[in-house]
């Protein structure tokens, strides 16, 4: 995608229209109205994707990758903590099903495709072993006594941790989050730092405006807060379609995650594609990290606050899938190298994450 001086109209339009269409949605309009809410939803998408490059254009690497992760991020706490507060303890469970799901998405389907469309193209890929090996430790260590330790504690039954538990545990997710954007950005940001794409045009045009760039910043919000709200409001229709065909009503958060990480997920096949596999994985790692380590701490303070018991613990099968997940990206990112092989290994544990789901 290249970047133009100037933001295309297009550019501009499409989180506009997806914007109005959500206003229009408010009134129950009929079937026909759902298929222009999912182009809306689609442009959105892709406006998203063109700000965030614009962004990370003009600052530069890793800070741009960081840009889009932390967005994206802080929209998906809002929405969540706003269906805690309107669903009370019936959403008790909901941070962990979406923080899984967006771990499980991005570590597997989001990298694997990554991995192969990149490998499909350029036969084998380099990156750097450093930035990638912190971020993996790190993602691993918060997934794990978030999701994983409270099924282990003795001080609540079930998959619980007590409010002590569950404050400590918030404070050492934003403290491994924190420090992990210190390395990123300040300490070692040499770790993150991509090798320019010999043969990609977007790495050696000039930089857009600060202007430009300030204006892309606004609209990125402005789509991604699209791209949430819209995927919120055809989670009704979704769900009938889903009941429909007797699938599991968590497909449907699965979706919906999928759907709200398709900026994330383009940017980041898109720069694969473009052999920039480091900024590739920036992208991918650093919004797992943004969306666990900033989503169980907000979650937290709204159980904490209002009293709710907040269900964090996953179940056996939901455990073997993340530990496995962890283990093979560990052996697969591990050399610095990546081929089909590695991506073909990803997307199959994915598969059968989504089969598993459908089919438990």
């Amino acid at each position: 995608m290249k970047i133009s001086p100037a933001l295309p109209i297009w550019s501009i339009a499409a989180p506009v229209a997806g914007w109005l269409l959500l206003g229009g949605a408010s009134f129950n309009p009929g079937g026909f109205y759902t298929i222009l809410l999912v182009i809306g939803l689609l442009g959105s998408v892709l406006a998203a994707v063109y700000h965030a490059e614009v962004v990370a254009h003009r600052v530069g690497e890793p800070y741009g990758t960081l840009v889009l992760a932390l967005a994206v991020t802080l929209i998906e706490v809002a929405l969540i903590v706003s269906l805690m507060l309107a669903g009370g303890e019936e959403t008790t469970g909901l941070a962990r099903d979406t923080v899984f799901a967006a771990i499980m998405i991005i570590l597997n389907g989001i990298v694997g495709i990554c991995l192969l469309v990149g490998a499909s193209r350029h036969k084998e890929q380099s990156f750097g072993l450093l930035g990638v090996s912190a971020s993996l430790a790190t993602l691993a260590a918060i997934a794990v006594l978030t999701l994983v330790l409270p099924n282990y504690t003795s001080s609540a039954a079930g998959p619980f941790y007590s409010p002590s538990q569950l404050a400590f545990i918030a404070v050492i997710s934003l403290i491994l989050y924190g420090t992990f954007v210190l390395v990123q950005t300040v300490r070692h940001r040499d770790y993150f730092l991509p090798e320019e794409a010999v043969n990609d045009e977007d790495v050696h045009a000039a930089p857009p405006s600060a202007k430009v760039a300030a204006l892309s910043g606004g609209l990125l919000l402005v789509c991604l807060g699209a791209v949430v709200l819209l995927a919120k409001s055809l989670a009704p229709a979704l769900e009938t379609a889903v009941a429909s065909v007797g699938a599991p009503k968590t497909l449907v958060g699965i979706i919906i995650a999928a759907v709200v990480l398709l900026p994330e997920g383009l940017a980041a096949v898109r720069a694969a594609r473009a052999n920039r596999l480091q900024t590739s994985l920036n992208l991918a790692l650093g919004s797992a990290l943004a969306s666990i380590g900033l989503t169980i701490p907000a979650v937290a303070i709204v159980s904490l606050t209002t009293g709710w018991t907040l269900s964090l613990g996953l179940d056996v099968k939901s455990t073997v899938l993340l530990l496995l997940s962890f283990i093979v990206a560990t052996l697969s990112l591990g050399t610095g190298r990546t081929t089909v092989m590695q991506g073909t290994v990803h997307l199959v544990i994915f598969a059968v994450y989504l089969f598993t789901t459908i089919v438990p």
